[in-house]
């Protein structure tokens, strides 16, 4: 009865969606007033995210039953959103609430739907592990229409969407999907981990693809420090290459209080924010904000269960979590932009290019629009140290000079301060008698 009348309240309170260009001067305003519900935060940035675009602020309230939240975002290329096409469809967007939560999946799932087939894999990364898989793929007369994969703490994990390279589309047959799925696994199971051999034919369903990635690495446990690595985080206090993270009490409020600060790039908060959900945390309110190259993210949580982190142990998870969602997007190493005309075997003939030169794939996002291959590779050598300028120029011979080409070439983030002071984006403001002063700052420009 109670979940049936929280559905009438939300059926009867629509969410009210406002775009603003005028309220500040370098960004377009978002407003999004809401009937509170758990992972409506998440719906609403993986939208904003899902268009490419770029959140310089934030300011989150949803305690109580209402959800009020105010965004400052910008285009990829620093603009304001004009085109009314496109704020006509983030509206409409937000306000349908598109989101909603699967339950998680194991090693290699293979889900059919109309258009494509989607494989999920995770396993032990080592080099030449993508070339090997779209090998197989390419044998089995697979087609690699789009795709993403992560490495992470030596982990591996891919969405891939594959059609049939005869009829150009979704494979169906069950016998034909468990051969797939049996000959994938063989080439995940490249060690004695016992992980990797893990396998299951997914039940049909269908999620943001950044998010089954990060539910998958979370499953795989990639949050899971190496020894070595964590002796390197701490060693002369070094810390320029890792987000910082802190996980503290407010106990006059009730409640956790996260602070984050990371080297700024495009989905960040997504990453956060959907760590936490699908941690079953809820955030209460929040402050994002973007100074130059850094962002500084703020969130008051509780657990769904409306309590606050009670043991160091659940504290330093959460932690890991967060710096594991804030690391495995992170661009590391040189970025190569493929463009050239599609055709079937093109990601196995590349992939087997840059293995043949010693490179490895540390990220990669496939895609193929009206015949044209547009993919982007993040890639090091086999130490992971930075690649040879004379081998990227022997692969771009190979390839096509046009077809190929260096984007940038990433360096280590800033180094941070390892200030534990919290509330460094609130100030003072939960000194206040009460929470009605927070609408105030959604008054901002």
């Amino acid at each position: 009865m109670d979940d049936e009348y929280a559905k009438l309240i939300r059926r009867m309170n629509p969410p009210r969606v406002v775009i603003d260009n005028n309220a500040s001067e370098n960004a377009t305003v978002i407003q999004v007033d809401s009937v509170n519900k758990h992972g409506i935060l998440l719906d609403v940035v993986q939208v904003l995210s899902d268009m490419n675009l770029v959140i310089t602020k934030a300011y989150i309230s949803s305690d109580g039953v209402w959800f009020m939240d105010v965004f400052n975002v910008i285009d990829r290329n620093g603009n304001k959103i004009r085109d009314k096409e496109v704020i006509d469809y983030i509206q409409r967007r937000l306000e349908n609430n598109p989101g909603f939560a699967p339950s998680m999946r194991e090693s290699v799932g293979v889900v059919p739907s109309e258009e494509h087939t989607s494989i999920e894999l995770t396993g032990i990364d080592r080099p030449g592990l993508l070339s090997e898989v779209c090998a197989v793929l390419t044998d089995l007369h697979c087609n690699v229409v789009n795709a993403e994969i992560w490495t992470h703490n030596a982990r591996a994990a891919a969405v891939v969407h594959v059609t049939d390279d005869f009829s150009g589309c979704a494979i169906k047959d069950p016998s034909r999907l468990c051969t797939i799925r049996d000959l994938l696994c063989n080439v995940l199971r490249g060690s004695s981990d016992p992980k990797t051999a893990r396998t299951t034919l997914s039940p049909p369903g269908v999620t943001n693809r950044d998010r089954r990635l990060h539910q998958i690495m979370f499953a795989d446990r990639d949050y899971e420090k190496r020894a070595e690595r964590a002796g390197q985080r701490v060693s002369d206090g070094d810390t320029s290459s890792f987000p910082h993270v802190t996980v503290v009490d407010c106990i006059e409020r009730d409640y956790t209080v996260v602070t984050m600060r990371a080297k700024d790039r495009p989905k960040l908060l997504f990453d956060i924010v959907c760590t936490l959900t699908d941690m079953e945390y809820v955030v209460f309110h929040g402050v994002v904000q973007t100074i130059r190259t850094e962002a500084f993210q703020e969130f008051y949580i509780r657990h769904v269960d409306g309590f606050p982190i009670s043991s160091e142990a659940e504290r330093e998870r959460l932690i890991q979590c967060l710096e594991a969602a804030i690391e495995r997007r992170a661009s590391e190493g040189m970025e190569l932009e493929l463009s050239t005309q599609d055709r079937v075997g093109l990601l196995t003939d590349i992939t087997r290019i840059f293995r043949e030169n010693s490179l490895c794939i540390k990220r990669a996002e496939i895609s193929t629009e009206g015949g044209k291959a547009k993919d982007t590779f993040y890639v090091t050598d086999v130490t992971g140290n930075p690649v040879d300028p004379k081998i990227i120029d022997s692969i771009r011979r190979q390839i096509g000079d046009t077809a190929l080409q260096v984007k940038h070439n990433s360096s280590l983030p800033p180094k941070a301060s390892r200030s534990t002071t919290i509330g460094f984006l609130f100030g003072n403001l939960f000194k206040a008698r009460s929470f009605q002063n927070f609408k105030l700052i959604r008054s901002y420009s």
